[in-house]
Parts: structure tokens; sequence; C-alpha cells
């Protein structure tokens, strides 16, 4: 087995030098070999600027090829690289630039224009990620090294750049490779420090368990930025030599349908949101019609139909789907009980982006519903509870994937790690006598009920979602009580001429409806009505912390 991430890329770039590697959907390609050759040509701008080990490079801008190459030239110099989620605001931009003390920073065009040069002083060079122009350089030399790179690419390579010519460190695993920033459902973002041997351990887990190769396509809709995105829509892909479409934007449903019919993507990588959507505006409506309902009594006619919708299904992802992905949240049960119905080959997996991201997985064939699958390669799960198979406990890690810590914050650091050196995962869960994990909820969303009873509002609000023009909700406590936020289904309200009296007669219904289904001391005093969708993390979690 390789050791190092980028020896699975170099191997790939041998292999599939004339082969496709990145592509801008709709927009430009990059083979394998010019991406090696664009690395290269980044090397000696870098080597001009005097980039040492371990100085910092931040990447901001859309999810694209050129993002990737940047990326590639960055760890593959021995650069820390920062890569920024391009939704944080101009101001969050800034001050992580600053904060991580990059030399270097690849941003977008449209992003550049509403930064401040003066906001990140140690910034010595800034490039444009779309043509890789210089947008800033503090040395006039750089800009004059900039416009003769093709001159001096020749000098260097005076036979021509091939694959001989593509070397990557690889003789530093336990060294920083990257600083994430999180995206934060509770907290300010903090600067997680990855190394290349949390990043190597992912890739290696998903060629041994989940192999892909040339000729696999794969649309990455994932934030590049964000470890879900990075690690599984563009490292592991590159790794077994596949060929990436980035939609760059997050994507309507119209395009990304149109991606999938043309790409033919042999994974699909997503959060719950995106599936419950297609569950819920698809498939529910079609077996809930009286007509079905009648005819999936009818015996051996259910699993016909079942077979259809998955079908129907599998048709709409290009075809050509083995896995379907699903992470970053809890997903819906009874969506999840209609997938295993139909037998969709889905699995969830579990992870953070402390742990480069994945804590759990397990094949599709062998997933347990409602689980996280079971510890993946070199890591190690326990729950801090007394009986961890049926009392819930904090989940806890140890293990090749987990972080150095929190970049110069040694105090979150320290309160993230137990006194045994396990990392406090912040998930509630339990674990079976099979290793499955189960996961409970957030013990920062926990709630204790007047008697001292655990009410984990996860549960309660899949049970919500479940109701008639529900969308999404989120629980909350309020002077001793509990609150469901809801964002109904205005465009179901808005077709049924339903006025704001109706809906909220409804909403009643639901509440006793839903309180029926729960144990007295979690039952829903009032539903709250949400005028706009909640606010979102880039991996489609709500940001719970805005809403009491």
């Amino acid at each position: 087995m390789k050791t190092h991430y980028l020896d699975y890329i170099r191997d790939s770039i041998l292999k599939a030098w004339d082969s496709p590697a990145m592509t801008n959907y709709n927009k430009n390609s990059y083979t394998y070999g010019e991406v090696a050759r664009n690395i290269a040509r980044f090397h000696i701008l870098f080597e001009e600027l005097g980039l040492k080990k371990g100085d910092k490079t931040a990447l901001c801008g859309p999810n694209s090829a050129e993002w990737g190459i940047a990326f590639l030239a960055t760890t593959g110099y021995e650069s820390v690289a920062v890569p920024l989620l391009n939704d944080f605001l101009p101001d969050s931009i800034m001050s992580l630039t600053d904060h991580s003390e990059a030399r270097i920073l690849f941003i977008s065009n449209e992003l550049w224009g509403k930064l401040d040069i003066a906001r990140m002083p140690l910034l010595e060079l800034v490039i444009c990620l779309e043509d890789s122009t210089v947008l800033f350089s503090k040395n006039p030399a750089i800009i004059e090294t900039h416009a003769r790179l093709d001159e001096l690419f020749l000098q260097k390579y005076p036979e021509g750049y091939g694959p001989e010519n593509v070397v990557f460190p690889t003789d530093n695993l336990d060294e920083l490779a990257l600083i994430n920033y999180t995206s934060g459902t509770t907290s300010a973002p903090k600067g997680v420090m990855l190394t290349n041997r949390n990043i190597t351990s992912n890739i290696q887990f998903g060629q041994s368990e989940i192999p892909n190769g040339p000729g696999d396509t794969l649309v990455s809709m994932l934030p590049m930025a964000h470890m879900y995105g990075m690690a599984f829509e563009f490292l592991y892909q590159l790794a077994g030599g596949t060929q990436v479409f980035f939609l760059g934007k997050v994507p309507s449903p119209k395009v990304l349908l149109n991606a999938l019919a043309t790409v033919k993507p042999y994974m699909l990588i997503t959060v719950p949101l995106v599936v419950e959507k297609i569950f819920k505006s698809s498939v529910f409506p079609t077996i809930e019609k009286p007509i079905i309902k009648a005819l999936m009594k009818i015996p051996g006619l259910a699993s016909v139909l079942y077979g259809q919708i998955r079908k129907k299904l599998l048709y709409a992802f290009g075809g050509q789907m083995r896995t379907l992905i699903i992470g970053g949240a809890a997903i819906n049960q009874e969506v999840e009980d209609l997938m295993k119905a139909i037998k969709l080959p889905y699995t969830v997996g579990y992870g953070m982006t402390e742990c480069a991201p994945l804590l759990s997985y397990e094949d599709a064939s062998k997933f347990v519903k409602n689980s996280c699958g079971k510890p993946v390669h070199r890591m190690f799960l326990r729950v801090d509870s007394p009986d961890p198979r049926n009392v819930v406990g904090e989940l806890q890690a140890r293990g090749d994937n987990v972080m150095l810590g929190y970049y110069k914050n040694p105090e979150a650091t320290a309160a993230t790690f137990t006194k045994d050196g396990w990392l406090r995962t912040g998930d509630l869960g339990i674990i079976d006598k099979e290793n499955n994990v189960f996961i409970k909820g957030r013990s920062k969303n926990l709630i204790v009920g007047a008697n001292g009873q655990n009410i984990y509002p996860e549960e309660i609000e899949d049970k919500l979602n479940n109701q008639p023009y529900v969308i999404e909700s989120i629980v909350v406590e309020r002077d001793k009580k509990l609150v469901a936020l809801v964002f109904p289904d205005y465009d179901r309200v808005s077709q049924e001429s339903l006025d704001n009296m109706g809906l909220a007669k409804l909403m009643e219904e639901n509440r006793m409806k839903l309180n029926m289904l729960l144990p007295g001391f979690s039952r829903i005093t009032k539903i709250e009505l949400q005028n706009q969708e909640f606010e979102k993390t880039p991996k489609r979690s709500i940001k719970r912390f805005l809403y009491k």
C-alpha cells in the first residue's frame, strides 16, 4: 500500500498522463499531465519568492480545477495550505488569512475586489485563481518572473516536462499539511491543524474500501475548502485516476440533474438535505397517492413498485451510480426507511474536520440502517458511558486521522482532548456489539428536562420534519419549555391557497400529532413559523447557534 496521498496522485499522473483529471463543467478541462505541468510552473514562482517549507498559502474561491491545481502546487511544495470557504464574509477571509500568517493567497477575482490588502500585512503575493495572473506582489521581481514563466519553464525542462519529472515530497507524514478553518455550527471558526498522515489515512481507506479508477467520473458539489469535499470529491478521486467535474457554485436542482445525466458519476457524495429534498418532492408524493397505497397492499406488488422507484432514481443520478454516500448530518428516518425498502445502494458516513474527516463508514451492502457505519481503518472510537452499548455518552476518538490541534489556540486544543489523549467529538451516541456507531445528537444541543431527563432535539426534529408542510425545523428551550421553529413548505401552501390562519391550524395539528409520538418530558409546547430557510453551513447543517 502506498504510504502518502501524494504517492497515489503521482501514480495517477504517471498512469493517466493524457487522460482528463479535472473539468470545470461545461468549460475547460485539464489532463493529469497538464495538472502536473501547471504545478511545476507554480513551483518556479514559489522558488523565486523564497517560499520555504512550512510557510502558509491560503486559497479562497469557488470549486474549480484551478483551485485543485493551486492546492496540489501548495502541498507538493511543502507549503501549508490554508483553504478558506468562499462564502465566508470578506471580513472573515481577511482575518483568517492574517491569522494563518499566509505569505501567498490564491483567490477568485470576484472576491479579491472585496478585500483590503492593508488588512493582510503578511501577504507577499496574491494570484488569481481563474487565470493565474498576479493581483498583488510586494516584490516587483515576482511580477517579472511571472511574465517570464514560459521562458523559465523551458530553461528548467529543456527536453520537455514529462512523467519522469514528476516528484513530490513524501517523507513528511507527521508534518503539518494544512490548516482548515471550520464552518462552526456552534462557535467561531477554529484552525484545525492536519498532517499529511491525517490526509493519507483517509485516502488509503477510500482506495482500499471504495476503489475507483480511470473511466470513473464524479460530480463535485461539496466545498473543496471543507474537508469532506476536499478529501473525498477531490484528493481521493485523483488518487484513483478518476475525472472530477466541478460545478462551481451550488447548483439549482435542474443544473444538478443535467450534470448527473451528462457526467454519469460512479458515486454520489452528498448531505442529507439534498437527498431529503429529492424524496420529499419527487418520491413521497407518488407513493402517498391512494391508488399506489392500495397497490402496495397486494402481495408481491410492493417490491415491483419499489424496484421501479429505485430504477427511476438511479437513472436520475446518471445511471452508473454504484454508491450513494451521505454524510455531514443525521438523515431523516422516514427517508432512510424508504431508501432501505427500495434497496438504494446508500451508506451513511460519520466524520469531522478534526479527523480529515472520516471516523466511521460501512459498505452499502453491509450498512446497518440508522447507523453511521463502523470505525474506519487506523481509527478507534469509544463512548464515555458506563454502558457504551445502551447508555448514550460522548463519542471519543484516537488514531491516524486525528488532528494535531487548533492553530495558535492551545486552550481550545486542551479542551478538545481528554487527559488520556482521546479527541472529544462533541457527538453523543452508542456503539453496538458489532461495532456499529449510532449518533443521537450533539452534546452542545442536549437539553436537560425538569427532572434531569436527557432530551435530544435532533430526535424530535426528525419526527417533526415528517409532518405535512414541514421542510425543516429546530427545537429550542425557552423558559424551561420546548419550542419548535419551523420553516414550512411555502410552495405547497401557495399551491393550496392556504392563508395564515389555515397554516397555523395545520401546524397546531402537527404539534399534537408529534406530541403523541413523544414522551411527556420532550413534548413541544409551541410551533413558531420562520419566513426564511434556516441559515446553513457549507455542509448544509443548520447554524443552530443563530436561533434561540
